[in-house]
């Protein structure tokens, strides 16, 4: 199985992470930068689990949570002292599993002695696989074991070479492989439909308060809630240029990724048509300036679809209080020979597979979600998102009851 990017970019500082204007090539944005971490969280052999930070649970903290180890982050922790800690993952139904990838705080200074264990009623618990950490890497390591249906996952830890402490920055569960190398549990990547009932799934948040990224349970397009993004004038959660608030998902795409990504956005019926840009989805670059490399924003009364800050390859005219309906297909690259792009909008294919520079070079992709506008728009913006998922094929996104037969039919 090839290598799957867990988490790249770990450090994300809330004063970074730009964006660049889609009216104009020049942006003062140079305040705003993204911090990479020199550490990555690679999971090789591993099609790892997306769980919610409620998922996990733990014997004990010293302060430290187990939330922390499901933030994509490695400069936070989970901790507790004395042997027999554990840390305990819910992994929301039976699912096969065959290994758990680990990142161990301070990993590179100590071996950890550990014990990995399933169970499906969450009281009887069978040890999978009993080992110790390198000790070289503060990098995820895979440990893998013969397949097993569990519905809890448990990690054990028994002391490492210097202390009694138990310490772990990153996990993921790993789905297992069914015959011919496909995932178990489809080849769904994340989840960021707020069927959690909070913004767990997602990496951060870049808002001036809480109730500008709302979630809640009406109106929403599938599921039990969806996400009420409020931007005012004024909003500046990052000091940098336009008003925002928005969602941050560290996807991490890197050159020769291939993903599908599906989302629905309903603009407010009070939406406001302004001669300027406003963006409420986009994939950023890890650089700090310029337009991000593909963007989904609103100029007056249309709706655009832009890459490398330049090119338009999609618009149609702007619907308020109707859930718009998007399937992304793409292939990640800087270079326009190897990149391409799909999309599909209100079921109907609209972009068929064309060639596009989705990256620039030697630089990584990130996700925002929400509401990002010239700061000289007046009206309070409402926009609302849900159903957010990413998959490598184009049915591991579709809605339950719809194939992509359906999709070609509408075409």
């Amino acid at each position: 199985m090839k290598k799957t990017l867990l988490l790249a970019e770990a450090l994300l500082v809330l004063a970074g992470a730009g964006c660049g204007h889609p009216d104009d090539l020049v942006s003062d944005e140079s305040q705003e930068t993204l911090a990479v971490a020199e550490d990555t969280l690679t999971a090789s052999n591993c099609t790892q689990l997306q769980l919610s930070t409620a998922a996990v649970i733990a014997k004990s903290n010293d302060g430290n949570l187990p939330g922390n180890t499901l933030d994509d982050r490695l400069d936070t922790r989970w901790s507790a002292f004395g042997q027999g800690s554990w840390i305990d993952y819910d992994l929301g139904a039976n699912r096969s599993v065959s290994g758990v990838t680990v990142a161990w705080h301070e990993g590179n200074k100590r071996a950890t002695n550990f014990v990995v264990s399933t169970s499906l009623d969450g009281n009887n618990y069978t040890p999978v696989y009993t080992g110790k950490s390198s000790g070289t890497t503060t990098a995820a390591e895979t440990y893998s074991f013969p397949a097993a249906t569990a519905r809890r996952l448990r990690i054990t830890v028994n002391g490492n070479t210097l202390n009694d402490w138990a310490s772990i920055a990153e996990a993921r569960p790993c789905a297992a492989p069914v015959s011919g190398g496909t995932p178990t549990g489809t080849g769904v990547v994340w989840r960021g439909d707020f069927e959690t009932g909070d913004r767990t799934q997602w990496s951060s948040t870049q808002m001036v308060n809480a109730d500008r990224l709302q979630v809640v349970p009406s109106p929403a397009r599938e599921g039990r809630y969806a996400i009420k993004v409020t931007v005012k004038q004024g909003d500046n959660p990052i000091s940098a240029s336009g008003n925002r608030n928005e969602l941050v998902k560290m996807t991490n795409e890197t050159e020769g990724n291939e993903y599908y990504y599906r989302w629905s956005t309903m603009f407010a019926s009070d939406f406001p048509s302004a001669k300027t840009w406003q963006i409420f989805a986009q994939w950023h670059h890890t650089g700090s300036n310029g337009s991000p490399p593909v963007e989904f924003y609103v100029n007056g009364e249309t709706l655009y679809f832009r890459v490398q800050g330049t090119t338009v390859l999609w618009t149609a005219p702007l619907v308020r209080g109707q859930w718009q309906d998007f399937i992304f297909h793409v292939k990640w690259s800087a270079s326009a020979s190897n990149g391409f792009v799909e999309l599909y909008h209100n079921g109907k294919l609209v972009i068929p597979k064309r060639a596009a520079a989705t990256m620039y070079s030697g630089q990584r992709n990130y996700l925002k979600v929400g509401l990002y506008r010239n700061s000289t728009v007046a009206p309070i913006g409402i926009v609302y998102h849900d159903g957010w998922v990413q998959g490598r094929t184009l049915q591991d996104v579709l809605p339950a009851g719809t194939s992509s037969t359906t999709l070609a039919s509408a075409q």
